[in-house]
């Protein structure tokens, strides 16, 4: 049976309170928001892009988890709920995949 993901994309002028990007082995941030930094109620949603990359699979997700769990942006509403979501799904864990993945699952 399918869960819900609600994916909503705040579009209001907000100002990062706190920011703390994970890091580690394995783990790269690519981004141009600092704590500080005031969200335009018309940016880009992507805000901050989290790259994991390790020698298997299973490893990489559980990097990418991980860093997901360690990363704070606030008070900006992220997607990293419905990401660990994904990662944790065990379709997705198992790579049994399609680009209807996400609308047949969640």
């Amino acid at each position: 049976m399918p869960r819900t993901l609600r994916i909503i994309f705040h579009r209001a002028r907000e100002t990062i309170d706190r920011y703390i990007q994970p890091g580690g082995p394995g783990v790269r941030i690519d981004t141009h928001v600092c704590q500080g930094w005031t969200v335009s109620p018309n940016y880009d949603s992507m805000i901050a892009k989290v790259i994991a990359h390790r020698n298997t699979r299973a490893d990489a997700i559980a990097t990418m988890k991980r860093a997901l769990g360690e990363f704070v942006i606030e008070p900006i509403k992220t997607t990293i709920p419905a990401c660990l979501d994904i990662l944790s799904h065990n379709l997705f864990v198992k790579n049994k995949i399609d680009t209807s993945f996400v609308e047949r699952n969640f």
